[in-house]
């Protein structure tokens, strides 16, 4: 049989790596084009956030920038029970969001473990939801995400309680992130006004850099004082 000849091995390999690039991409996260709320609502009852402009009641105590976190049971994809004081000695991000089966809880968690410039070396990140252990296991294992810890109010929505974040009528969680220093004060809040919309996670990411004493991350080329360099 006579040799390929390099015509045909050169084309065997791009068609292999054009495949190859065509699963990689299917892998990946396409973001979408959603709007972002920098605003925040006030959590606790007697408040509200909206959904596509519809009131939404809150439920439970209310929780503010320099309040401590509360000792409150969540539940590790394990099924062990866990509470977010447990962290104390790191500085937290914690993303709170109604369902990771919505397209914005989805992108606010991709933003959280993919954008984030590296501060996952330094800053834990978190994602909360009243999504059972075994839907957010999935979801983590086909989104191929490993640098968030997962944790689940699905018992009753006591964590969401506990925070003023309960929304009752869906029973699901406002959307909110938050950022919690070493001794497990709360240093950054915004509950997201509008839950069809972002938070501001650029914001958070800043916040918690200030927070664990990191330096911001620089611009993108052009934009530091109008140069190019």
């Amino acid at each position: 049989m006579p040799p390929a000849s390099p015509h045909s091995i050169s084309g065997s390999f791009l068609a292999l790596t054009g495949t190859a690039l065509v699963l990689a991409g299917c892998a990946s996260f396409t973001y979408k084009d959603l709007p972002i709320s920098k605003g925040s609502a006030n959590a606790g009852s007697g408040n509200t956030v909206t959904f596509k402009g519809s009131p939404l009641k809150l439920e439970g105590d209310p929780i503010k920038v320099g309040d401590t976190l509360h000792d409150t049971k969540l539940t590790t994809r394990d099924l062990k029970p866990v509470s977010l004081t447990e962290g104390k000695g790191r500085v937290r991000i914690i993303s709170i969001v109604p369902s990771l089966d919505t397209k914005v809880c989805e992108q606010q968690t991709h933003y959280l473990s993919e954008k984030n410039a590296n501060l996952d070396r330094d800053v834990q990140l978190i994602t909360v939801s009243v999504d059972t252990p075994f839907a957010q296991k999935r979801f983590a294992e086909e989104a191929k995400i490993h640098n968030v810890t997962f944790l689940s109010d699905y018992r009753g929505g006591n964590f969401g309680r506990a925070y003023g974040l309960l929304v009752p009528d869906l029973h699901m969680l406002a959307r909110t992130v938050m950022v919690v220093d070493k001794d497990n004060v709360i240093r950054y809040l915004q509950v997201v006004p509008e839950l069809a919309s972002m938070p501001d996670m650029d914001a958070a990411f800043n916040a918690a850099r200030k927070v664990a004493g990191l330096s911001l991350p620089l611009p993108p080329m052009g934009q530091m004082g109008g140069f190019t360099y």
